[in-house]
C-alpha cells in the first residue's frame, strides 16, 4: 500500500509537473486563454467521442447478453463453448465495463481529440466569398465544415464496427451465433446484427455522398481537382452509391420483420458489385476511351479551373507579367539609368561571412553568431541601407568551466548586434561595419542589447530577482572592470517566478534538476526563462500556425515612447494553410522551402497544402521575450477563424510602430513557394498548360554541390516599369522539363518594402509580384551556364587557382542576378581564406558577366567597367560608401576608428592598436614600431617559371605576415602585408600568361 500511494504521489507530481508550468508559462506571456482553449476543446472532444463510444459498445455488449437463449449444449461445439463462458463469467461485469472503455478511450484518443482545431474552425468558419466552379458552394464548406463532416462519419463507422464485433462476440459466447455447421443465429442477434449493419451502410452513404465534395481538391497525375473523369463519371457514381447504401440500410432494417438474411445479402451483392462497377470499372472506362484520346481538348475546362483556383490559393492572381526582350551586347554608359539598383549590388553574401563576424566581432569565447546572417535595410545617415545583421548570442560550448551554476545563473544572455554595410567592403576584404563592438556602438544609437531570448539560448536560465546589490548575471568583459567583466540582473519580466517553494519543486521535476530546488542562487522575485527559442516560442502561442523556422532580428524604435531605447526584437513569419481547396494544386511547403542554402526548418508545416497566406506577423522582444502576433493578412478567411476562436490573441496591425513595418519583409519561405507554382502557373493557356511545353524550372545554384536551388536574394532594385528602387526578393527561371539547358526564360521579383513612414499602415506597394518573361527564342544564359562561362575565363581561372593555391581556399558567394541595362546582368563576390587553422572568408575579387562579356577585378566598379566598354555608367556601393568611409565608421573599437579617420586624411602614420575584436581600417598602411619589415619583392628575371616560382613565394611570404599581423592586432602591418599579397598574385599571373597558361 505504502509504495502504491507513493508512487500515485509521484505520477502525481511528474503530471503536475509538465501541465502546471505550462499554465505558469502561458499565463506569464497573457496567452492563457489559448492553452486553456486547446485544452478544453481536446477534453471536451475526447468526452463526447468516449461518452458516445462507450455507451454504444455498452449497450450493444448488455444488449446481446439479456438477449441470449439459455438452453443445454448438444454437440462438441456447444459444449466448449459452456466452458469458456464458465471462464469468463467471474470476469463479465468487468469485461462489459472495461471492454467499452478501453474502445471509447482508443477511439475518442485517435479519432476526435486530435481534431479539435478542425472543430473549432468549423463553429466559427469564416465565408471565403467564392464559390467552387462545379457545385456553387462557398469555399468556407471545403476548409471549414467538410473536413469536420468525414471526422464525425470515420468516427462514427468505427463505433459501429466496434459495437457490432463487441455484439457478435457475445452473442458467440452464449450460442446466439453458431458456425459449426450451418450458419444460425438466434433472432435476437440477427435483429442486433442488422441494425448494426444498417447504420454502417448508413453511414457509407454519407461518406460517399461527401466523396462528390471531396472530388474537388483530389490529387491527379496531370492537375489536381475534379477532372472530366471525375466529373462525368466518379461523382455520379458516388451519389448513385450512396443512394444504394441508404436503400441496402433499409434492407437490413425491413428484414427484422422476418427471418430471412436474403434480402439484405442481396443488398450487399448489389452494394459491392455497384462498387465495382460503377465506382472502378465505369471512370477507369470513361478515362480510357473517352479522355486519353482527347484530353486536351475534353480536360481543358477543368484546366481553367484548376489554374484560376492555384493563382488565387498561391496569392498569384496580381502578378504582372511583362515581356522582356533582354540584351546581350553591351556599351559604354549602359548602366547609368539603372543607378539606384547599382548602388545596391549586394557583395557581402550573408551565407559566407559569419566566420568573418566572428573572427572581428564575437569578442570572447563565449558569444557567437548564426552560421548564417540575415539582410535587412536601415536608415544611415539619412539614407536607406542594405544591411547584413548578425545577432551576438551566448555560446555555453565555449565557457571555460561548465558548472550548473555559470550555464543558468551566471552565462544567460548575449550581448548585442553587429551590423555592416551589404554593398560595399573595407580595405583588405573585410565588412565595412557600422555597429558593432562591445558595449555595442554606432549609427544604431542607444538600444537594449541584451540577448535573453535567440536561436542559441540555453534551454534554461534563472535570472532576475533581488541580487543583494550584487549582480551575478555575465553583461559583457571589461578590462577596467575590478573583476574584469560588467555584471547585470534582469530586469523585465520574461518567465514564471520560482521564488515559491511549489513552483521551484515543480519546475525541478520539469528539467530534472534538484539543483533548482536547493541552490541559493533561486532568490526572492527570480525568474525561469525557457522556451527562448523565437520560432517555438511563437508555435507555442498559436499553435494554429506553420512557422518559418528562421527569425531575423531587427533593432525597432517604439514610436509611442521615442525616450525609451530601441529593442532588438525577432520577427516570425506565419502562415495559415489549408489542404482543402477546390481546384487548387497541392504542394509540400517543405520541398518548396529548402534550398542549397537553407533547408526547410518549417514549424507545424503540413504534409501538403493548396492554400497558404502570409497572415501573421509575430515579434519576440529579444530582452523579455514578449510575444505579439500582429495581423498581416486581414482578408484571410482562416485567419479571422482563429481571431473568433482565440479573440485578443491576434493584435491589429494599426498597432503597429513605425519603426517596427519598416522591418517587415516579404517571407522568403512564401517566395519559394510561389516561384516554384509559377514556375508552372504563368502557363494560363489550358491546351498549353496540357503540353507542358512552355514549363520552367528553378535553376540549381550552381556555387553549391548537389542539386538543391538557387536560394532567391533580397536586395533594393528598380523593375522595369517601376518608378523607383525598393527592396525586393528576386529569383529566376530556366527552361523546364528533361534538358540540361541553362538558359533563363523568366526573372520573378517581389515588392518586400512595408515602409509608409507612419505606425500601422504599409506600403501599398508591397506584395507586388512582377515577372519578366523572356522571349521563347532568347538564349540569355542562365546561372548554371553564366557560373560555367566565369569557371572557364582564362584569367579568371588563373587568378583563382593562384588563390587556391598556398595553403587559400576560394569560395565563391552568391549569384546575383538583376535586370539592368535592358538586360541581365550576374554579379558574384569571391572570397578567399585559409584553407587550415583559423578560416574566415574575405572579399578578394568581383565576378560581373553581361551577355558573353566578363569582368573580373578587385572592385565592383572596375569590374563592370570591363564589362562596358571601359565605361558602365553605374553609381556602385563602394563609391556611396567608400572603403575609408567604411572602415572610419567600422564600429569595433574607438582607435580603430581613429586611426583610419587620421590615414584617411593623410595626417597619420601610424595606427594604435586595437582590441582583438577589431577589424582591419583600410586607410592604416604604415608599419607600426615592431612591424616586420616588408622583403623586397623579387625582381623579373626575364624567365617565366623563374618569375612564377619567385611570385608565389613572395605570396606566400606575405599571406604568412598577414596572418601574424592579425594575431598580433597590428592592422598596419596586416594593410602592408595584404599589398604585398596582390602585387605577388598579379606578378604570378604576368609569369603564368608568358608562360603560355
Amino acid at each position: 500500500m505504502t509504495i502504491g500511494v507513493l508512487l500515485a504521489v509521484g505520477a502525481v507530481l511528474v503530471f503536475l509537473s509538465q501541465t502546471w508550468t505550462e499554465v505558469l508559462w502561458f499565463d506569464q506571456l497573457g496567452y492563457s486563454r489559448v492553452i486553456w482553449t486547446q485544452w478544453i476543446a481536446a477534453g471536451v472532444l475526447f468526452v463526447v467521442g468516449f461518452l458516445v463510444a462507450f455507451g454504444a459498445i455498452l449497450a450493444a455488449m448488455t444488449g446481446a447478453y439479456r438477449k441470449r437463449e439459455i438452453s443445454l449444449p448438444q454437440d462438441e461445439a456447444a459444449r466448449n463453448l459452456e466452458g469458456y463462458r464458465t471462464a469468463v463469467e467471474p470476469l463479465r461485469r468487468t469485461l462489459t465495463w472495461a471492454v467499452p472503455a478501453l474502445l471509447g478511450v482508443l477511439g475518442s484518443a485517435w479519432e476526435l481529440a486530435p481534431h479539435w482545431r478542425a472543430v473549432l474552425l468549423a463553429v466559427h468558419a469564416q465565408s471565403f466569398g467564392i464559390k467552387d466552379p462545379q457545385f456553387g458552394l462557398d469555399v468556407s464548406f471545403y476548409v471549414f465544415i467538410l473536413p469536420v463532416l468525414q471526422v464525425v462519419v470515420s468516427f462514427l463507422s468505427r463505433v459501429v464496427v466496434f459495437a457490432g464485433l463487441a455484439s457478435l462476440v457475445v452473442h458467440y459466447l452464449y450460442g446466439g451465433v453458431s458456425v459449426s455447421r450451418a450458419p444460425h443465429f438466434t433472432r435476437a442477434a440477427r435483429v442486433h446484427l442488422a441494425v448494426f449493419l444498417a447504420g454502417f451502410a448508413l453511414l457509407q452513404g454519407i461518406a460517399y455522398w461527401l466523396g462528390r465534395y471531396s472530388a474537388l481538391y483530389a490529387s491527379n497525375t496531370k492537375f489536381d481537382g475534379a477532372g472530366y473523369t471525375d466529373i462525368n463519371a466518379v461523382v455520379p457514381a458516388n451519389a448513385i452509391l450512396a443512394a444504394i447504401s441508404v436503400v441496402v440500410a433499409a434492407m437490413f432494417l425491413v428484414s427484422l420483420r422476418s427471418s430471412s438474411w436474403k434480402l439484405p445479402v442481396t443488398g450487399v451483392a448489389v452494394m459491392i458489385v455497384s462498387a465495382l462497377l460503377i465506382g472502378t470499372a465505369y471512370p477507369a472506362v470513361v478515362q480510357k476511351f473517352v479522355v486519353d484520346p482527347n484530353a486536351q481538348r475534353e480536360e481543358a475546362v477543368y484546366i481553367d479551373r484548376n489554374i484560376q483556383a492555384t493563382l488565387a490559393a498561391y496569392g498569384l492572381d496580381g502578378v504582372e507579367t511583362t515581356a522582356y526582350d533582354a540584351k546581350t551586347d553591351t556599351e559604354a554608359g549602359q548602366l547609368q539609368a539603372d543607378a539606384e539598383s547599382t548602388t545596391s549590388i549586394r557583395l557581402l553574401d550573408p551565407n559566407v561571412v559569419s566566420p568573418t563576424f566572428r573572427q572581428l566581432q564575437q569578442n570572447k569565447q563565449y558569444y557567437t553568431f548564426a552560421s548564417s546572417l540575415n539582410v535587412d535595410r536601415y536608415q544611415v545617415e539619412q539614407q536607406s541601407r542594405d544591411t547584413v545583421i548578425a545577432v551576438r548570442e551566448l555560446n555555453l560550448d565555449g565557457t571555460a568551466q561548465s558548472t550548473w551554476i555559470n550555464d543558468h545563473t551566471v552565462y544567460t544572455h548575449g550581448y548585442g548586434v553587429v551590423t555592416a554595410y551589404g554593398n560595399t567592403v573595407a580595405s583588405g576584404g573585410f565588412p565595412s561595419f557600422w555597429e558593432g563592438g562591445i558595449p555595442s556602438s554606432g549609427d544604431l544609437g542607444e538600444y537594449e542589447p541584451r540577448i535573453y531570448f535567440g536561436q542559441a539560448s540555453p534551454s534554461y536560465s534563472i535570472v532576475g530577482g533581488d541580487d543583494g546589490g550584487t549582480p551575478r548575471e555575465l553583461d559583457y568583459p571589461d578590462d577596467s572592470a575590478p573583476s574584469g567583466q560588467v555584471n547585470t540582473t534582469f530586469a523585465g519580466d520574461g518567465g514564471p517566478d520560482v521564488s515559491n517553494p511549489w513552483n521551484r519543486l515543480m519546475y525541478a521535476l520539469k528539467f530534472q534538476e534538484m539543483n533548482i530546488l536547493f541552490s541559493q542562487e533561486v532568490r526572492d522575485g527570480s525568474q525561469i526563462l525557457y522556451d527562448r527559442n523565437p520560432a517555438e516560442r511563437v508555435a507555442k502561442v498559436a499553435p494554429w500556425l506553420t512557422l518559418d523556422g528562421n527569425p531575423y532580428p531587427a533593432v525597432v524604435d517604439d514610436d509611442d515612447d521615442p525616450s525609451t531605447p530601441k529593442r532588438v526584437v525577432w520577427i516570425v513569419d506565419g502562415y495559415t494553410t489549408t489542404n482543402n481547396y477546390p481546384y487548387a494544386q497541392h504542394e509540400s511547403l517543405e520541398d518548396s522551402m529548402s534550398d542549397a542554402t537553407t533547408g526547410a526548418t518549417l514549424l507545424g508545416a503540413p504534409e501538403e497544402s493548396n492554400y497558404v497566406r502570409n497572415s501573421v506577423k509575430a515579434v519576440v522582444d529579444a530582452y523579455d521575450g514578449e510575444v505579439t502576433l500582429f495581423e498581416w493578412d486581414d482578408q484571410d478567411p482562416i485567419l479571422n477563424a482563429w481571431q473568433d476562436v482565440f479573440p485578443g490573441t491576434v493584435t491589429p496591425m494599426s498597432e503597429m510602430s513605425a519603426d517596427l513595418m519598416a522591418h517587415m519583409r516579404y517571407p522568403e519561405d512564401l517566395f519559394k513557394v510561389q516561384r516554384t507554382v509559377m514556375a508552372k502557373y504563368h502557363v494560363t493557356d489550358p491546351e498549353d498548360f496540357y503540353s507542358g511545353g512552355d514549363f520552367w524550372k528553378v535553376p540549381d545554384d550552381p556555387t553549391q554541390p548537389g542539386d538543391e536551388a538557387q536560394a532567391p536574394y533580397y536586395l533594393t532594385l528598380q523593375m522595369p516599369g517601376q518608378d523607383q528602387a525598393s527592396f525586393s526578393l528576386s529569383s529566376v527561371y530556366i527552361i523546364g522539363g528533361n534538358t540540361d539547358r541553362n538558359v533563363l526564360t523568366g526573372f520573378l521579383a517581389v515588392d518586400s518594402e512595408t515602409a509608409s513612414g507612419e505606425p500601422g499602415v504599409r506600403n501599398p506597394n508591397y506584395g507586388k509580384i512582377r515577372l519578366l518573361e523572356l522571349p521563347r527564342s532568347s538564349n540569355v544564359p542562365g546561372p548554371g551556364q553564366v557560373q560555367g562561362i566565369f569557371d572557364s575565363n582564362t584569367t579568371v581561372s588563373q587568378t583563382l587557382n593562384l588563390l587556391s593555391q598556398q595553403g587559400s581556399e576560394v569560395i565563391k558567394g552568391n549569384l546575383l542576378t538583376l535586370p539592368v541595362g535592358g538586360g541581365l546582368l550576374y554579379v558574384q563576390p569571391v572570397y578567399v581564406q585559409g584553407s587550415t587553422g583559423t578560416q574566415y572568408p574575405l572579399l578578394r575579387k568581383v565576378l560581373v558577366a553581361f551577355g558573353d562579356q566578363v569582368g573580373f577585378a578587385d572592385t565592383l566598379s572596375e569590374a563592370l567597367n570591363q564589362v562596358f566598354g571601359g565605361q558602365s555608367g553605374a553609381t556602385t556601393g563602394e563609391e556611396v560608401v567608400d572603403g575609408d568611409a567604411g572602415a572610419a565608421n567600422d564600429t569595433s573599437d574607438p582607435e580603430a576608428q581613429a586611426a583610419a579617420t587620421a590615414e584617411a586624411t593623410a595626417e597619420a602614420t601610424a595606427a594604435a592598436t586595437p582590441e582583438p575584436t577589431t577589424a582591419p581600417t583600410s586607410g592604416a598602411t604604415a608599419p607600426t614600431t615592431g612591424a616586420t619589415a616588408a622583403p623586397t619583392p623579387g625582381a623579373a628575371t626575364g624567365d617565366p617559371k623563374a618569375d612564377l616560382d619567385t611570385a608565389l613565394a613572395d605570396a606566400q611570404q606575405a599571406r604568412a605576415d598577414a596572418d601574424e599581423a592579425m594575431k598580433n592586432g597590428d592592422w598596419a602591418a596586416y594593410g602592408e602585408a595584404q599589398s604585398r599579397l596582390d602585387d605577388a598574385l598579379s606578378r604570378a599571373v604576368d609569369a603564368q600568361q608568358r608562360m603560355g597558361g
